[in-house]
């Protein structure tokens, strides 16, 4: 699988240190190490950064997202975009995003996991790639997401456990994610946020550079490989874990 990592790491040379030869994730609203981490990344994906803008009570710039994405898509290390999606919103208001989207299949829509399964049906039948998006309530790795994986996997899944399209995982970068669902594709920007966090991770011998801190918490996580397919009996165990 694809290991995607979210910046910016906010100083241009240490990202130049932790992006180099890695996959990177970039934002829409974090723009500001967007040539560093083209220039230096084996490919990237853009974010439209949806939920941030919705978080902060603002409304996303489409337009401006569409002449973003249009400006780069051409770039070599340019592998896909994600469609905007209404965060909240109704199935139909997302479908009609989807409508809307003027790039074909270099976007990738989201399917959110309170969603029904007859729209992640639709989706995975007429798209090469489709995201997994958590929603409040069924964050990753929580016992209630893994009870939803459950129901999900089986229609995301033939009945030898292989995808039906690849799929991507939204704030999936986690080893214990990824390693029992096959996944494509994940991102998180985890190694971003704990770099200016060194907690029990490093102990108390941690590297001096965010930079270095960055690059070992993702050293662990790329040592990880995504399930091949889908087994019912490991998203039971994970699930267990949390009773």
């Amino acid at each position: 699988m694809i290991h995607y990592h979210g910046g910016p790491l906010g100083k241009s040379d240490q990202s130049y240190e932790f992006f180099r030869g890695r996959h990177s994730l970039i934002s829409f609203q974090h723009r500001q190490e967007l040539e560093v981490m083209a220039e230096v990344s084996h490919s990237f994906i853009f974010d439209n950064g949806a939920f941030s803008v919705w978080k902060s009570g603002g409304i996303l710039d489409v337009e401006g997202y569409y002449k973003w994405v249009d400006e780069w898509r051409r770039h070599p290390g340019f592998d896909w975009a994600l469609i905007p999606d209404v965060i909240e919103g109704t199935e139909s208001e997302n479908d009609d995003a989807i409508l809307d989207w003027p790039f074909g299949i270099c976007g990738v829509p989201v399917w959110h996991l309170n969603e029904s399964l007859d729209r992640l049906d639709g989706l995975a039948s007429n798209w090469p790639r489709v995201a997994f998006g958590s929603t409040s309530g069924l964050e990753p790795n929580s016992g209630k997401f893994w009870s939803r994986m459950a129901d999900v996997m089986d229609v995301a899944c033939d009945d030898l456990g292989r995808p039906r399209c690849k799929f991507h995982g939204l704030r999936m970068l986690n080893p214990a994610i990824f390693t029992l669902i096959p996944l494509a594709s994940a991102d998180s920007a985890t190694c971003a946020l704990n770099a200016f966090m060194p907690g029990r991770q490093f102990g108390i011998y941690h590297p001096k550079r965010e930079s270095q801190r960055a690059n070992i918490i993702a050293d662990r996580i790329e040592s990880h490989n995504s399930a091949v397919v889908w087994n019912t009996s490991n998203c039971l165990t994970r699930q267990g874990s949390f009773l």
